[in-house]
């Protein structure tokens, strides 16, 4: 059936089960995973994003969709699904698992673009959205134990990748095996470095995926949507604020590094709305840095998968591996300093998990 190829427009009169009218024009979106969605001009003269899923996990999806719309209750720049006529966010029609978002212009902006007071006003923004999911979302354990990647394991690793390489290869193969002799160096040397086997972190659900991408502003320069809302999630609060930092402001400067300055603004904001340990902020930032150390993927990506492509800089993962080991005491100090460990709000009013 025509409805069930991959890029097959959804039926025009499925609008109408939100009491839209039937569909006017649909102009696709860029294709992101297993979804497809669309622009859709309606009948009743309404602009909305449809999105039509691939192959879900129906409650997790409802939930998703629960969250969001508490978070928009609350006043957060969350867009939430329409109800249709029945209530329901989610519908199928024709074997296809189908949303209706309001349509939300609005454009990304890159982390390094913002200004010291925006980066602050964006990391009350994440805080903003931790206390409400922490308010919202169900009582979760308060600990939870992280694997910790083994120095042995990736030394190991880049060992087998120097033995793929070509031994009468060209420049392009000498720089290769350069590279991933410099990190196995780095990983002998810094082995003592490795974070505890597990570790207690305070949890609950994140977002798991704030960075330029899923962040949307309005004509004021302030954000207007953010979305991206299928990595909801549990984990450390501590880890989605680190990773949602190097996210927004890695690859400034020459030596691809972190902006440390707005990364600081940043931490700064988000500690107002949303108080943290020092002590996880630290453990989230050594653990991030150790899980990038000890990740050759971006090495073996580049350097063994894409030869063809001749292109000699190291990824930008790598280069900023390399400034986050020269800095990382830094580093550390800039997210924990501005933390005075306060306690975190309470919990009350909560919805039900997946």
């Amino acid at each position: 059936m025509r409805d069930r190829e991959p890029d097959a427009e959804p039926p025009p009169r499925l609008l109408r089960r939100w009491e839209l009218g039937e569909a006017r024009r649909f102009v696709p979106l860029p294709v992101d995973g297993p979804h497809r969605a669309w622009r859709v001009e309606t009948g009743t003269g309404r602009t909305v994003l449809l999105k039509r899923y691939g192959q879900i996990d129906r409650k997790r999806v409802l939930f998703q969709h629960s969250v969001t719309t508490a978070l928009d209750a609350a006043g957060l720049p969350v867009p939430a699904p329409l109800p249709a006529r029945a209530g329901r966010t989610l519908v199928q029609a024709e074997g296809r698992a189908y949303a209706v978002y309001p349509w939300i212009e609005g454009a990304r902006r890159d982390g390094l673009e913002l200004s010291l007071g925006q980066c602050r006003q964006l990391g009350g923004l994440l805080g903003r959205l931790h206390a409400e999911l922490d308010r919202l979302a169900p009582p979760v354990q308060q600990s939870l134990l992280v694997p910790t990647p083994r120095a042995a394991d990736a030394i190991a690793a880049a060992d087998r990748l120097l033995a793929a390489l070509p031994q009468d290869g060209d420049d392009f193969a000498a720089l290769a095996g350069r590279r991933l002799r410099e990190r196995r160096e780095l990983l002998r040397e810094l082995a003592d470095h490795q974070p505890p086997e597990a570790e207690a972190f305070t949890v609950g659900y994140i977002h798991g995926g704030f960075h330029a991408r899923n962040l949307l502003y309005g004509r004021t320069r302030q954000v207007s949507a953010v979305v991206g809302w299928g990595g909801l999630r549990v984990a450390p609060f501590a880890e989605d604020l680190v990773r949602a930092a190097v996210a927004l402001f890695a690859g400034y400067g020459e030596e691809r590094g972190l902006d440390l300055d707005r990364v600081e603004a940043f931490v700064d904001g988000h500690r107002a709305a949303f108080p943290l340990d020092a002590g996880q902020i630290c453990s989230a930032v050594h653990r991030l840095w150790w899980e990038q150390l000890c990740d050759l993927g971006p090495l073996r990506r580049h350097y063994l998968e894409r030869r063809r492509d001749r292109q000699g800089p190291p990824p930008a993962d790598a280069a900023l591996v390399t400034w986050w080991t020269a800095h990382l005491d830094r580093t550390l100090e800039v997210f924990a300093a501005p933390y005075s460990g306060a306690a975190r709000p309470e919990q009350a009013g909560h919805l039900d998990g997946p």
